[in-house]
């Protein structure tokens, strides 16, 4: 069975007519990576926001199925209980809450009756892993956190909540080599046979250490080109346009 098959999906902002999204088809089965790559304003952080059910989107055509169930009309925290956690680009700040409390509560809902002992143990394992501080987890979600903390944070949120589907939207901005390489490898420690990712990300940086099973160019917002790894190399000597040509 298929982890997510997104459908001839159409789709535009809330408050606008334009449509953004123009007809996108996308297969994910359990243990695969895919890349989604393209230019600025082709629609990738709109297709990582409509599957996750951000409802500043709207489908206006097609569906999304995950683990074979329609979920386009369910709201994001139903999906995040199924199993789907985005890691956003820009991670927002929330004042007044620590993220050692926020968490925990995240953690109950999406795994009811969990032993909050591990909860902790996973958190500080993760935090320690990425050469954060102690004191880290008692910091206000991302509250004065420079650029790379706060998708070091995401990746702790992600490894905590182990969720089926992880949408990793442009998770390689704002870190510097050596945060890039802790991150990557601790996503990669999470990949399993039943867990996929999905890579949103103009450059090829990150696939060198995230390497992906299939590459989507995404243009106008459609995919206009699908293949192995190799299409990587070929966006990096002929750019995005005359790959999404051929």
């Amino acid at each position: 069975m298929l982890l997510l098959e997104v459908e001839n999906l159409y789709v535009r902002l809330k408050e606008e007519d334009r449509s953004i999204l123009n007809g996108v088809d996308l297969k994910i089965e359990p243990g695969q990576v895919h890349a989604i790559m393209g230019p600025n304003g082709s629609g990738k952080s709109t297709l990582a926001h409509t599957v996750m059910g951000n409802p500043n989107y709207v489908v206006t055509k097609g569906d999304i199925r995950f683990l074979g169930e329609s979920i386009t009309d369910l709201p994001p925290d139903e999906r995040a209980r199924r199993g789907i956690l985005l890691s956003f680009q820009q991670p927002p700040e929330i004042p007044g809450v620590r993220i050692r409390n926020f968490l925990s509560t995240a953690y109950s809902l999406t795994k009811p009756g969990s032993s909050l002992l591990e909860l902790d143990r996973r958190m500080r394992s993760f935090a320690q892993d990425l050469a954060l501080t102690s004191d880290f987890l008692s910091r206000y979600v991302n509250v004065g956190m420079s650029g790379g903390e706060r998708k070091k944070s995401e990746v702790i949120q992600i490894g905590v909540l182990e969720p089926k589907l992880i949408i990793l939207d442009e998770i390689d901005s704002g870190l510097d080599v050596d945060a890039l390489k802790q991150v990557s490898k601790k996503i990669l420690e999470m990949k399993s046979s039943e867990r996929s990712i999905l890579l949103i990300t103009h450059y090829s940086r990150i696939t060198s250490y995230i390497i992906p099973d299939l590459v989507h160019v995404l243009a106008g917002g459609k995919i206009v080109a699908s293949g192995g790894p190799e299409l990587i190399a070929q966006i990096e000597e002929k750019g995005y346009i005359e790959v999404g040509t051929a």
